[in-house]
């Protein structure tokens, strides 16, 4: 009886070691499909090699994202640029941080009705994001458009209320990031971000009629914990993103729709 009573707990010692072991290989990663999931998945076999065990988790929201790293049920995430993640920590009382920059998704003007930004008339309904960081990034790009005039030209968190220039009169809808590729057969312009444009089968370089270049701030980063910067396995990942084999990825793919940060 003893000896069998000393065989099943070395059997659970050893179960319970074997299973932190493979936690430990582990990582954990939110992100949206289009191109943040893509990018991931190019890097797994290489990651798996150094002895991680990369898990996607895919979303198609920017909230649950954050708040899932935030109560450490998912790692990192991999999904946002800076703004966004200021204005989230700010309104959720989070302390998340950028780990590293990957990428630019140059944000675009949409529409189903116009060829030309020069053709969207007086009155015409445009949508924009919901949510602060990406709703003023969509009023800046109006605004280099000539649309519209802001009251505080380079706010990047500048609000449908901070409109002082309006010659077009045109009419604002704010929706979630998500919905905008749906609501184009419904309004005159629709202002998409390149992941959701490129998730919908809209080609940024020869659909948008207006998109932010190159040189935009918005730079999509690694997010995590305080201090996750430092864990073995994340930073095995950033190496990876940020190799010359993953820029060669990004070029190949998406043919500039989404532009290497690094």
């Amino acid at each position: 009886m003893e000896r069998l009573l000393l065989s099943a707990i070395l059997l659970t010692l050893a179960a319970c070691g074997g299973a932190s072991k493979d936690d430990a290989g582990t990582l954990t990663i939110a992100a949206t499909a289009v191109p943040h999931a893509e990018i991931l998945e190019s890097v797994k076999p290489v990651l798996a090699k150094e002895g991680v065990d990369l898990k996607i988790r895919v979303f198609n929201d920017y909230v649950q994202p954050n708040l899932q790293v935030d109560q450490r049920q998912i790692d990192v995430n991999y999904f946002e640029t800076k703004p966004y993640l200021d204005e989230f920590n700010r309104s959720r009382g989070t302390h998340l941080v950028t780990y590293a920059g990957i990428h630019v998704e140059p944000l675009g003007a949409y529409s189903h009705r116009w060829k030309r930004i020069a053709d969207v008339p007086h009155g015409a309904v445009v949508a924009i994001p919901n949510e602060p960081s990406n709703g003023g990034r969509a009023l800046l790009l109006l605004q280099k458009a000539g649309l519209i005039r802001l009251r505080h030209p380079t706010d990047p968190l500048a609000t449908v209320h901070d409109i002082v220039g309006n010659p077009r009169a045109l009419v604002f809808k704010e929706l979630e990031g998500a919905t905008l590729p749906r609501t184009l057969d419904e309004v005159d312009l629709a202002l998409i971000n390149t992941n959701y444009a490129l998730d919908a089968r809209l080609n940024p370089l020869r659909d948008a009629l207006i998109i932010e270049d190159a040189h935009s701030p918005y730079v999509n980063f690694v997010v995590g914990r305080p201090g996750g910067e430092k864990d073995p396995r994340v930073v095995k990942l950033i190496a990876a993103l940020r190799s010359p084999a993953t820029r060669r990825f990004i070029e190949d793919r998406y043919k500039g729709a989404v532009l290497p940060a690094f």
